[in-house]
């Protein structure tokens, strides 16, 4: 972890313990374990895991910790396994986003069901993580990387997610008054020259903060090895998330140990889960890394936020330089 510093932006530091959940610790035989959501729940922290079996399809299956670093407890069966009786889920479910909605009184977990059309954004709610009751498709196929914001916004649901249109991949938000019903669909933040040049998408849940909504994404860049995914940030304005207040220039975060370098999909940090705790002012990033396992990276949020500020609306201009220490 100590050679983080060497990267004077880099704000999320790796935890020490990494890779905190591998293929090697499930309680029955797997491929991969990546790309989980978190939520702290009765005191512990919850990861909901994209597991892919041996088929190569993908479930999903809770790991619990009291600490959210160490000493994992694996549900011994998956959670959420596709529905045999969907088309909707019929290869799999896979990077699951959840956020607690005020106004249901139960947590929403957007995910991406795989199709005979293609991937597609759907719903899961639930109340306690033993009974769920699918909501069914939000958006058409092709799309992923979805979350709703976790609070209804001039009394509507806003939902960001990533839908290819003429082979593009933006960044998308839309509103719905019912969950069933989605309009106002508006590119939110576009792939640009450089880092993220091929495509961008959600990673975790957006996070309200006093300085704005905050947006963890991950941009992609085709290169002659292949794609290599890294990680940028945005802040919306709390009122009007469609406006963009600000947006790194450089990426946060980047693949460079072994276990995100090497694995099924090499050159890959994923962030999909994500814990704010303002009384210490830190911030946990749970990330897949390589398609092949879950990490954690822990950054001081006062400082992150702070930098990200620094930056225009959309992050064509340098950033101004702001120390991690």
């Amino acid at each position: 972890m100590e050679n983080d510093y060497l990267y004077p932006n880099n704000f999320f530091l790796r935890y020490e313990g990494n890779p905190i959940l591998t293929s090697g610790k499930w309680p029955y035989p797997v491929n991969s374990v990546f790309n989980p959501g978190a939520i702290e729940l009765n005191g512990e922290t919850l990861l909901l895991v994209r597991v892919e079996d041996l088929r190569g399809f993908s479930h999903l299956t809770i790991a619990k910790s009291r600490d959210g670093k160490s000493n994992w407890e694996i549900s011994p069966n998956p959670t959420l396994a596709p529905d045999e009786h969907s088309m909707e889920e019929k290869w799999g479910l896979e990077d699951p986003r959840i956020v607690w909605l005020p106004d249901h009184k139960e947590y929403a977990i957007t995910y991406v069901s795989f199709s005979r059309g293609g991937p597609l954004v759907s719903l899961i709610l639930t109340k306690d993580f033993k009974n769920f009751e699918r909501f069914g498709a939000l958006v058409p196929p092709e799309d992923k990387d979805a979350s709703l914001f976790p609070r209804l916004i001039k009394g509507r649901y806003a939902l960001i997610h990533r839908p290819i249109i003429r082979g593009e991949a933006h960044i998308w938000i839309s509103f719905s008054p019912d969950l069933t019903h989605w309009g106002e669909h508006q590119i939110l933040i576009s792939p640009r020259p450089g880092w993220d040049c091929s495509r961008v998408g959600l990673g975790p849940p957006p996070v309200e903060t006093e300085e704005g909504w905050l947006i963890i994404y991950h941009g992609v860049r085709d290169t002659a090895s292949g794609k290599l995914y890294r990680v940028g940030a945005a802040l919306l304005d709390l009122d009007d998330p469609t406006r963009v207040i600000s947006r790194t220039d450089k990426w946060i975060f980047a693949p460079k140990e072994e276990y995100e370098l090497i694995g099924d999909v090499p050159g890959v940090v994923f962030p999909t889960g994500v814990i704010v705790n303002k009384q210490n002012d830190e911030i946990r990033l749970y990330y897949g890394a390589a398609d092949t396992v879950v990490a954690l990276a822990i950054a001081k949020l006062s400082n992150f936020l702070s930098f990200i500020k620094s930056c225009p609306s959309q992050g064509y201009s340098e950033c101004k330089y702001y120390s991690v220490f």
